[in-house]
């Protein structure tokens, strides 16, 4: 893996990005530290996948600059070290016929080569992989009897099998059963403690994500916030209202009861289809 020396593992420096005349992201300052686990919301047309298609290099902003661990998103060649998860991720057919060891190793062959086979050490990676996301009962099982979330699942070992320093995961929870969504939560936790890694996390669950992440953004084109998650709760009303442009009323929320749910003011963009790191 490689050493960086940078303190933040994303830099965004005055980004403005347009669709021909349509203008979706402005001026965008946005510093995320290494080790930091981030909620990103917005509504929908905010520019939140246009952000994070901006961060994987698959859109080149009209103004300003990206930067991965201190180095431009044009001259970063170690993308093995990002992990993305769509929340197109698990949208295939439920007939497809791999297993979940199959497609976890699919996030090697980026490393290895696609007609290369896997070593000891290899497959070693892919257990440890599917191990920290509570899948080891699986790894035989075909991918398309799962539930879509150990589906997600999978397809965060997937991201985790290279040893990324960064994830991104959008909208994850999305197909989520209510019960599992907590667990869920609990695990990315684990990952951005125990482990270190630096997560992004864009979501609708803005009450829920609160308890397990250490930083927010609000973004609706413009950067309307962005701080801890104490400043952000004491100030969400304010904070939400004007991201949204008008005020909103937040709902508490408690997984712990499945007809609790914080409700979404809006339906959110899905604009990414890539599905691996």
């Amino acid at each position: 893996m490689t050493k960086h020396i940078s303190p933040y593992a994303i830099e965004i420096n005055n980004v403005s990005f347009s669709y021909g005349q349509r203008n979706v992201l402005q001026d965008i300052h946005l510093k995320i530290p290494q080790g930091s686990f981030l909620g990103l919301v917005g509504p929908n047309g905010s520019g939140k996948s246009t952000l994070i298609k901006c961060i994987l290099g698959l859109n080149t902003p009209n103004k300003g600059e990206i930067k991965l661990f201190g180095e431009t998103v044009e001259k970063f060649h170690h993308w093995s070290e990002i992990g993305f998860v769509s929340q197109k991720a698990n949208s295939f057919n439920s007939g497809f016929p791999a297993t979940v060891y199959e497609v976890v190793s699919m996030g090697l062959y980026g490393k290895v080569g696609l007609f290369r086979f896997l070593n000891k050490k290899h497959k070693l990676k892919v257990f440890d992989a599917i191990n920290k996301v509570g899948m080891g009962d699986y790894i035989h099982q075909n991918i398309g009897e799962l539930s879509g979330g150990q589906q997600q699942r999978v397809f965060i070992a997937r991201a985790l099998v290279s040893d990324p320093k960064l994830l991104i995961l959008d909208e994850p929870t999305v197909g989520v059963d209510a019960k599992s969504v907590k667990n869920f939560y609990l695990m990315l936790k684990k990952l951005n403690v125990e482990n270190g890694m630096t997560l992004i996390l864009v979501t609708h669950d803005i009450g829920a994500m609160t308890e397990y992440i250490t930083d927010v953004a609000c973004l609706n084109k413009c950067l309307h916030f962005h701080g801890g998650t104490n400043e952000f709760v004491e100030n969400q009303e304010e904070m939400i209202s004007s991201m949204y442009g008008h005020d909103v009323q937040i709902l508490t929320h408690n997984h712990d009861h499945d007809h609790d749910h914080v409700h979404d003011h809006d339906d959110y963009d899905h604009e990414l289809g890539r599905s691996s790191s």
